[in-house]
């Protein structure tokens, strides 16, 4: 089988290549390179060096990845012939795709491929910048860069940024977690006579930069904590300090049953702020309630017991493995059908139980454990039929109690109210509403309102008591028709 050798150029002229690099291109006879545009291109026509180049291959696509591809399947329709070189910038192996579609070839057997190094774009990068790598570095794609793939401790190196779109594209990303001032470099040709070096503020990457394919963009670590705070990380290590000997007392003191409380609060204020539609809001509810979590964690690292890799991949593993028709075979029609699979997926991954409610007790929400209560022995066809059931037991139950308060004990009476309120429970689970919103919105309705009669009544003559219930209820009233005009 013909072979297909892939060279690296190197990163700048042709008085860094390798000799033996450059012995073997003199007596090249099929030979290819990915672009001319690189410096030691002009250099090797001066040394007489013929060559074929697949600049055209990048006119008739609209995406890399396409270009890569057609030049590797060509390269490799060239290589069942003859011996062919294939020269790309840099290494071969650093940031080269069309070597990465070779090598896939190789391991199918599509072609015998040899692979003889060149100087990459790293080591001189390295030096414009000063910067040692095993201080730990990242190397990514400009054109193909996300968020998540940033690790601000670390050294940022984005290549492919060769156009003032890439570099604006590059720009939103790094905004998404840096600060929007903060100092990023920018190396042209580097390690070459033509090298260029700039220092700017991140929002001016894409400002009248004069760029190209040999265009890195290098993103310093961030070092203070403050540059840091959109990292998860940072807020992990802020909870770890808090947690640690030399951090806050009271974190100190929290034990997964202390905090249920405040986990239970933190929710109900994330319930609010989305009631009220507040987004700031919503954004600082959903921090604390992150909190709750994060010290959860913390507590169990802490503690030696597990730590937030085991929730990561707890969740991990439980989202991927009740939605099969996203990430398995499974073919679905409906949302209904989605909760169908995760009901039974989940009752497979439960361990049997003695009592059908067993599990389904919530201490801190009587409302909850009715709910789970009826929802679950409905599961066995304990139920009505239909909601006019659930409507005549409600009101059986209320006449049962209206004569518990009329001839009963206070314990009876007790009693009574309870199976009215679980009576309320059943109807809103028939009629898909939630009780525990239900009597949150409640709550917050009665607050809202009573603020507006209690400023009412300093406004007015200072004191309850210089009111009558009814002038009162007007007061109340007002509060009403303001909440509809609002």
């Amino acid at each position: 089988m013909p072979a297909l050798t892939v060279i690296g150029l190197g990163a700048a002229e042709l008085d860094q290549l390798p000799l033996g690099l450059y012995k073997f291109i003199k007596q090249a006879k099929s030979f290819y390179i990915r672009t001319e545009d690189h410096p030691v291109v002009q250099e090797l026509v001066e040394e007489g060096i013929t060559f074929t180049s697949f600049d055209a291959v990048y006119e008739k696509h609209e995406d890399f990845s396409a270009v890569y591809r057609e030049i590797a399947d060509t390269l490799i329709a060239l290589a069942a012939k003859e011996d062919v070189i294939y020269a790309v910038p840099g290494h071969p192996l650093v940031a080269e795709q069309t070597v990465q579609h070779l090598i896939e070839a190789e391991r199918e057997g599509k072609v015998s491929l040899q692979i003889k190094g060149g100087q990459s774009f790293l080591d001189p990068l390295f030096t414009a910048v000063r910067v040692d790598p095993i201080e730990g570095f990242q190397l990514l794609d400009g054109t193909a860069m996300r968020r998540d793939d940033i690790q601000m401790n670390q050294h940022l190196f984005i290549g492919q940024v060769y156009d003032a779109f890439s570099a604006s594209e590059v720009k939103l990303t790094l905004m998404e977690k840096y600060p929007d001032d903060f100092p990023v470099t920018i190396v042209t040709a580097a390690g070459s006579s033509k090298e260029v070096i700039r220092t700017v503020p991140l929002f001016e990457l894409d400002r009248g930069m004069e760029l190209s394919n040999l265009t890195t963009v290098y993103v310093p670590p961030a070092n203070e904590r403050e540059q840091r705070y959109k990292e998860w990380q940072t807020f992990r290590e802020i909870v770890a300090i808090l947690r640690s000997p030399e951090g806050c007392p009271w974190d100190r003191e929290q034990t997964h049953e202390s905090l249920k409380r405040y986990s239970i609060e933190e929710v109900y204020e994330l319930i609010q702020a989305i009631n009220e539609q507040d987004d700031e809001a919503i954004v600082e509810e959903l921090g604390d309630v992150l909190l709750q979590v994060f010290l959860h964690a913390q507590i169990g690292e802490d503690e030696g017991y597990f730590s937030m890799e085991d929730i990561l991949q707890s969740i991990s593993e439980k989202m991927v493995r009740r939605h099969p028709h996203v990430f398995g075979e499974v073919t679905v029609n409906s949302s209904g059908e989605v909760l169908s699979n995760w009901q039974a997926i989940k009752e497979t991954e439960k361990p049997k139980v003695e009592h059908l409610l067993q599990g389904q007790r919530r201490e801190e929400s009587s409302l909850l454990t009715s709910f789970n209560f009826q929802k679950k022995a409905a599961t066995v066809g304990f139920d009505w039929p239909d909601v006019a059931g659930a409507w005549s037991k409600f009101d059986e139950e209320l006449q049962e109690w209206k004569h518990a308060i009329e001839h009963g004990t206070l314990e009876q009476q007790v009693d009574e109210l309870g199976d009215v309120l679980f009576t309320l429970v059943n109807l809103s689970r028939f009629l898909k509403l939630s009780p525990e919103l239900a009597m949150q919105q409640a709550n917050q309705k009665f607050e809202r309102r009573f603020r507006f009669v209690e400023t009412s009544v300093r406004e007015g003559r200072g004191d309850f008591g210089d009111y009558t219930l009814d002038e009162l209820e007007e007061f109340w009233q007002q509060a009403k028709h303001e909440e509809r005009r609002g």
